[in-house]
């Protein structure tokens, strides 16, 4: 079987909870994105960030309305978050901040 064909009868299966990813693959999927797109160049500042639309962290905002360089304002602050260790290895890890890619990963 084509890939294409067996990706177009896996995009028609219902979803159901059985094949969902678990949140720690889901965290983990995420940050090696971020290690990624940190590689391609420095990512938008948190201004830009907000402005686009994205919520931000409790931590990203406590930094956001810092008056700080924009290297600050880039830096990827999930890198050094404790939501990421426990999201890539706790499953239903207990990280409830609002804007949290790791706490939206959590299967609750």
């Amino acid at each position: 079987m084509n890939d294409d064909l067996w990706l177009e009868q896996l995009a028609d299966m219902p979803l159901e909870e059985s094949i969902l990813a678990p949140s720690c693959l889901k965290s983990r999927v995420y940050s090696a994105l971020i290690v990624a797109a940190e590689a391609e160049g420095p990512l938008l500042p948190l201004t830009d960030t907000k402005q686009a639309g994205r919520g931000l962290c409790v931590f990203e905002h406590l930094v956001q309305i810092l008056p700080s360089p924009d290297a600050v304002q880039s830096f990827q602050y999930c890198k050094i978050c404790h939501a990421r260790v426990l999201g890539e290895r706790v499953e239903k890890a207990p990280i409830f901040w609002p804007c949290c890619p790791y706490s939206e990963f959590q299967n609750r």
